[in-house]
């Protein structure tokens, strides 16, 4: 039984999503980033960057202090589930090797340039038009990029649906709020509308939904976008 440290985001779904596909038993631990459950000390000890998700599985390999293999980054997540099970990660080194640079184009780009958007679109204090055109401009370069990709393949890095697709879906599932005209985009609304409608995507994305609060106050924004008072000067 997997113990999934996480919290109903973009990052925690790609996990939810990943362990619901595999048909692997876990238990999922709620962990209120908006109020700062990620900073106890209990969680930054399988998670020291203190952000969901994070894993404990007693199944896993042994350290050699003997304990349970704890593992935190969404994408080295999907790898090491995806390994444990031989499921949407291929062998074929070219193929292994195309998943994993479009797990990293998520990664690198689009969850992170995603994330600054809404940032900038919905939660900043005040609206700075530049931080809102340069992270609104960069979602739609990216959103082009797949756009292309999905135009030549069914999925992202092939025809075989990967790690790579399930760790872009979550990011654009709030497109709207991206400033996205997805009909803009139709590879990508294909490749949406097909994932969207997987059974065990559908469960994964409502894992631990009902425990989050619909809108932020201070202090949820506080330890979601500050929390200076955990940094060490």
């Amino acid at each position: 039984m997997i113990d999934v440290y996480s919290w109903a985001t973009p990052n925690g779904h790609k996990v939810h999503i990943m362990l619901e596909e595999t048909g692997l038993a876990y238990t999922a631990h709620g962990v209120n980033i908006g109020a700062g459950d990620q900073f106890k000390p209990e969680f930054l000890a399988i998670s020291p960057n203190n952000k969901i998700p994070a894993i404990v599985d007693p199944d896993g390999p042994k350290g050699a202090d003997g304990k349970p293999f704890a593992l935190f980054e969404s994408g080295a997540i999907l790898i090491y589930l995806a390994e444990k099970t031989g499921k949407f990660l291929p062998a074929d080194p070219a193929a292994r090797y195309s998943v994993l640079q479009w797990l990293m184009f998520q990664m690198g780009g689009l969850g992170p340039m995603l994330g600054q958007t809404h940032h900038f679109r919905l939660y900043a204090p005040e609206p700075i038009e530049y931080a809102i055109n340069r992270y609104t401009n960069e979602t739609r370069r990216l959103y082009g990029v797949m756009d292309t990709q999905l135009g030549k393949t069914r999925y992202l890095a092939g025809n075989d649906y990967t790690i790579a697709d399930i760790a872009a879906f979550p990011w654009t599932r709030s497109w709207k709020n991206q400033g996205i005209d997805l009909d803009a985009f139709p590879n990508v609304k294909r490749w949406h509308e097909e994932i969207a409608a997987r059974p065990a995507v559908m469960r994964g994305v409502e894992v631990l939904a009902s425990a989050r609060v619909p809108l932020m106050d201070d202090k949820a924004k506080e330890m979601l976008f500050g929390a200076t008072q955990y940094a060490k000067h």
